[in-house]
């Protein structure tokens, strides 16, 4: 069993392919979802949104996070942080509302040039009108924050 993994590469159980990279760093996601028409700004959602995408790498691969100079390297900025309703009463009230953050990565990898990109992600939380978001806020963010840092880590180390 061990020759047979072993004769496979680098490989893990959870599908991580970072090549003959063994570094990544991540670099701080700057807020600028104001700069969006409808956005919002949410003080700290650039904070936790950098963190659950070094701990996404970090458990799913077995890449060391740096500071700086990294084989991998994830930019970016949070550029949609927007409430919006998303179905109606009887009354024409909003019966729910959808919170949707969008970022836009920046991927390097300085072993494999051809798999760089630069791509925009999204996703989002539906919730009861009659809530206030900071009600659901933190579960929120983490079924947001689950899905966009999976979607990047697929689309930078996952080679489906």
């Amino acid at each position: 069993m061990t020759l047979s993994l072993s004769a496979c590469g680098v490989y893990n159980f959870t599908g991580g392919n970072p090549g003959t990279a063994e570094t990544f760093q991540v670099d701080y996601f700057q807020n600028y979802a104001t700069q969006s028409p409808g956005s919002t700004f949410e003080p700290g959602v650039d904070r936790d949104l950098t963190q659950a995408l070094q701990n996404r790498i970090q458990d799913q691969s077995n890449l060391q996070l740096v500071g700086s100079g990294g084989d991998l390297i994830y930019e970016g900025e949070i550029v949609e942080y927007r409430i919006s309703p998303m179905s109606a009463t009887a009354q024409s009230t909003a019966a729910q509302n959808r919170l949707t953050i969008s970022v836009k990565v920046r991927f390097y990898n300085n072993t494999k040039e051809d798999s760089d990109f630069d791509q925009r992600f999204s996703f989002f939380y539906d919730y009861p009108a009659n809530q206030q978001l900071s009600a659901v806020k933190s579960e929120a963010h983490e079924v947001i924050f689950e899905r966009i840092t999976q979607d990047i880590f697929n689309a930078s180390l996952a080679d489906w």
